[in-house]
Order: C-alpha cells, then structure tokens, then sequence
C-alpha cells in the first residue's frame, strides 16, 4: 500500500472514530456506508482484531480501537508532513535563515559551507553572527534566530538538537616546545609541562585519557595562558608557550604542516568524544529552509568531518 492509500484509509477508519457513523464518515469521502462498512472490516482483518463495536445507535471504538487511533492519528499526521517538506524541499527555497555560530568554528568551516549554501540556493539569504562567548552557544537566542551551534555536551534537553559531525581533540606542542622541553613519553607525565588551557568554561572531555585502566585528568600543572578563547589557545600553542589539549576542527591545517606536532597518537588518531557539533533549534518542525540547510551542514561535515579526513590520510604518526 501506497502513502496515499495508507493515509486514506487511515483518515477514513479516523472518521468513523470521530463521528460514530459510518454514514457521516461516508459523506466525508463520498462514499457509501456499506463501503465505508467493508473498508473498516478490511482493516480489521489486517490488524487482526476488532477495531469497533457496531449497533444501530453508534459505532464506538474497542480498546484496541482506541489505541489504534492514537496511533494512526500521529501516523496520518506524520505523512502528511512528510508530504508537504518533500513538496517544499522540490521548489526553489527562499527566504532567510538566521544562525549563531561560534566564532572560530564559524570562519573556518561554517563561513565556506554557507557560501556554497548560497550559491545552490539564490533565493535564501542567511544572517550569520559569529560570538566568542559560550552563553549564546545554550540556544538562550533561539527565538531571534533560527539555528545555533553547539560545540560540546548539550545542557538543555528542551532544544532539538541535530548531530553534524563528531568531535574529536588531540594533545600537541610546537616542535620548539618539545625541543625545549622534550617530548612526553605518556600522558602521566603531563603534570610536568606548561600548558594552556581553557578559563573557566573547559570542555568536559579536555584533558582526560585512559591511563592505568582507568579514566583519568592529566593536564599540565602550570598554565602559562588561559583563556575563553580557542584561537588565542591556538596561537599561544604555535608560539610555543606549552601543551595544549585541541580540537582537530581548530588544528588540522597546523598539524598537517608541522606547525605542530601531534601527542600520543601513535595508533592513529584518538577516538571521537562523547559529545560532537550540534546545530539547535527551538522546534521540532523546523521551517523548510532550515531543514534544507541542516541536510547541507549534514553531509558538509559528516559523518567523518573533512579536517579528520586530511588528517587520516595525511599525518604520518610516529
């Protein structure tokens, strides 16, 4: 059976319920009460149980009946909005999309994929903010904008939260660091070196390592910067100030060039966090540019991110 077919006879066997006549739902489909009679039936036999008790006064649902039309009511439902977004993701998307987006991750990933966003869409226009503070990043301006990003674990369970790629964070030091300093051998001795870190707001996965068969957080004990700011950690890293703990959305290219050296990586690259990069929304029927935009980022940056992608293929491990 067809969507159409389906949702029909679902819509109809819906009526019944609601009227408590097979003539009145009948009228609804121009349809005869004795065939609105024989499709009920039909579906019984199906399902294979009854769905109403019949009489001369009504027709009322059984048990069953009943919780069969919850059911085929959210189904119907469902359909009909899978319908609708099929129909508006065919015509040419217009309007504009508003999305806040962390600043780092913005100018290097996200700016390039809404470029070429755009050039597929001409009819779409997006207003992009770029912020540096995590604040924004809890969804506390969804309802001025459309989409937020979200880098990390998600704190409020009321906001749709759509996955775009996993998250995945490597220790490393620039190759003057290490000369100075020499190279750790094992996390255990990461307490012994400078290091850069997060202020305050430090990601939950930063810093922790399986070590002695067990989860443990190991990170430098003297913290020559901190900062809310991932770029500026870049950029304390590449000056050669300590170890940093960093995503390889923020570090691929560096490490590709040898600008900076990869840590602990001697089976390749470690695996992906827990948490990964979100986009949130306040509702779970996002508009049709939205969803046409989140199937974009999806296959942009998922399931394995293009900066992981360089990195397997192009980091030689040692």
């Amino acid at each position: 059976m067809d969507a159409t077919a389906l949702t029909d006879q679902f819509k109809l066997f819906l009526d019944v319920i609601d009227t408590g006549s097979f003539s009145a739902a009948g009228r609804l489909h121009a349809l005869a009460p004795s065939s609105v009679s024989r499709r009920v039936d039909a579906l019984e036999r199906s399902l294979g149980c009854q769905l109403v008790s019949r009489s001369s006064h009504a027709i009322k649902p059984t048990a069953a009946g009943q919780a069969f039309a919850e059911r085929a009511r959210r189904i119907v439902q469902e359909l009909q909005l899978a319908r609708a977004e099929m129909t508006s993701l065919q015509s040419a998307p217009e309007g504009r999309i508003r999305i806040d987006a962390p600043a780092p991750f913005g100018r290097r990933h996200l700016a390039p994929a809404l470029a070429d966003f755009l050039q597929a869409y001409p009819g779409v226009d997006i207003q992009l903010r770029l912020i540096d503070s995590f604040v924004d990043m809890q969804g506390d301006h969804l309802g001025e904008v459309d989409l937020v990003l979200r880098i990390g674990p998600l704190a409020d369970t009321r906001l749709v939260a759509t996955p775009l790629a996993p998250m995945m964070r490597i220790v490393c030091a620039s190759p003057s660091y290490l000369q100075r300093r020499g190279v750790p051998q094992t996390v255990a001795e990461l307490p012994t070196h400078d290091g850069l870190d997060w202020d305050a707001l430090a990601p939950p996965h930063a810093w922790r390592f399986e070590h002695e068969g067990k989860r443990q957080l190991l990170r430098p004990k003297r913290l020559r910067m901190v900062t809310n700011n991932a770029e500026a950690l870049l950029t304390a890293t590449l000056g050669g100030l300590g170890i940093a703990h960093l995503p390889t959305w923020l570090i691929s290219d560096q490490l590709l060039r040898g600008d900076l050296l990869p840590l602990f990586c001697e089976h390749g690259l470690p695996e992906p966090e827990p948490s990964g990069i979100y986009a949130l929304r306040l509702t779970r029927e996002a508009d049709s540019r939205s969803r046409l935009l989140l199937e974009f980022l999806k296959g942009r940056f998922g399931p394995v991110p293009p900066w992981d992608q360089a990195l397997q293929s192009g980091l030689a491990f040692a």
